[in-house]
């Protein structure tokens, strides 16, 4: 039986002083992981390849072609590209096959060579490389199983009707703001709080996977409706950072190593209760400064588009729920554009940051970076509506097939579970509040101090 050895050390920075020194200290030697999160040994058994399972599940692996040393990010912070290699040392991993947003192999001259498919001359992969691949093909094929077999209705038609019900539902909610009483008043807030959530979330995030439907056409029409008139960012820079960037290259550090999400100046209270507020406030600001990197018809469509969702709002407040003041109206926006905004910011670290972090140039195979960087968090009926389980309970099944919808994701977490555990992979799994204690805890170390590397370091 073979397995990887896990090895960490830590990345090279300049060492803090006083208490923070001792922090890092304690950080260099292991990870911080003190919650019961699975950490299995990694174990690889020959098996079959199928062409057709691999490309279901390197759906994501996009290009880099138009990524640029020092691309902005979410936060508005700066992160450094993968560094060009001149000469590619023998027997060393040729780095991940790079794809354009059709899966086509994209061109070889704007790709820096540590991210170029294997050409002829190349050296071949090692026997350990292509037992990896064949772990992945083989649950590809698995999973395409299950989708072959699926109907539309499981495909896409689930998750359709569940954001059309929310958009359905708008109306009442703006009714009930209309009413002096208490009850359903805040029922308003309620009703659009959810609402706004399922379409600038879960609705943004299948969007941007093209998971809503089969045809790309109306796939990026409605990725900009969602993304950029419901929730106030730019199709081409949301899409590139978490699709091209995070879900391409998880947990490895300076690309989608979930940084942009740290912000060290705070401390760990102001962070984890009240910056959330400021999400709704913040997204159009970032995306603004976003739109420097794309064209002047983009950003014009994209402007035009963030004050359409924006002032659309703000009307329906006006006159429709009866708002007397322009205070008073924007308050309600905030109100209910941040109802979930403390979930949501603690999800998009919890699942990640605290996991092994690895170097670009050695990086594990897609199948053990996405089993060891990912975590799922238990079914909630409010965040599964909401968020989508892709976001939340089938996370690593989403890494692993990000062209799914949510319903197909949680139809084939049984499948992806019992073969990860079956080959003796990580399969991540913790609850909210335990990670919430976690992050609470071990603040420093997490979201402030830089994290450990992780490496593979051999066959066992």
């Amino acid at each position: 039986m073979e397995g990887m050895v896990l090895h960490q050390s830590s990345q090279e920075r300049k060492q803090p002083g006083g208490a923070g020194a001792a922090g890092l200290e304690q950080l260099q030697k292991g990870p911080p992981l003190s919650h019961p999160v699975e950490q299995q040994e990694l174990l690889g058994e020959e098996s079959c390849a199928l062409a057709k399972g691999e490309q279901l599940g390197q759906g994501d692996m996009s290009t880099l072609e138009t990524a640029e040393p020092g691309k902005q990010l979410l936060n508005g912070t700066r992160s450094q590209g993968p560094p060009e290699q001149e000469e590619m040392p023998k027997g060393q991993d040729p780095g991940p096959t790079v794809l354009d947003g059709d899966g086509n192999v994209a061109s070889g001259e704007a790709i820096p060579r540590a991210f170029r498919r294997a050409t002829k001359g190349d050296p071949e992969p090692s026997e350990e490389g292509r037992n990896e691949e064949a772990l992945m093909g083989e649950l590809s094929e698995l999973v395409h199983k299950v989708v072959k077999s699926s109907t539309w209705w499981e495909r896409y038609g689930v998750d359709n009707c569940i954001i059309a019900l929310n958009l359905l539902i708008l109306p009442a909610g703006f009714l009930c703001l209309r009413s002096d009483n208490a009850l359903p008043f805040l029922l308003g807030i309620f009703i659009l709080g959810i609402a706004h959530h399922t379409v600038a979330v879960k609705a943004t995030h299948l969007a941007s996977h093209n998971a809503l439907m089969e045809s790309k056409t109306w796939g990026k029409i409605w990725a900009i409706f969602f993304i950029e008139v419901c929730s106030a960012f730019t199709v081409e820079q949301g899409i590139y950072n978490h699709v091209k960037i995070h879900h391409a290259y998880t947990n490895v550090i300076g690309l989608g190593d979930s940084s942009s999400w740290k912000l060290p100046f705070l401390n760990r209270y102001v962070y984890m209760f009240i910056a959330p507020i400021a999400i709704p406030i913040l997204t159009p600001l970032v995306a603004l400064d976003l739109l420097r990197n794309v064209k002047l018809a983009t950003a014009l469509r994209t402007v035009c588009c963030m004050f359409l969702g924006l002032y659309s709002h703000y009307w329906l407040l006006l006159n429709v729920s009866g708002f007397q003041s322009v205070w008073s109206t924007l308050l309600c926006m905030l109100m209910t554009r941040s109802l979930l905004a403390h979930p949501f910011l603690h999800v998009n670290i919890f699942q990640h940051i605290g996991l092994p972090m690895f170097s670009v140039d050695k990086k594990p195979k897609r199948i053990h970076l996405m089993s060891l960087g990912v975590l799922n968090l238990p079914r909630n009926i409010l965040l599964d509506w909401s968020f989508g389980h892709s976001l939340i309970s089938c996370h690593v099944e989403h890494h692993l097939f990000p062209h799914l919808s949510d319903n197909m994701c949680l139809k084939v977490k049984p499948i992806v579970s019992q073969y990860l555990k079956k080959k003796k992979l990580s399969y991540n799994e913790d609850t909210y509040m335990s990670r919430f204690r976690l992050f609470l805890h071990n603040y420093e170390e997490l979201m402030v101090y830089a994290p450990p590397i992780t490496e593979l370091v051999g066959i066992q």
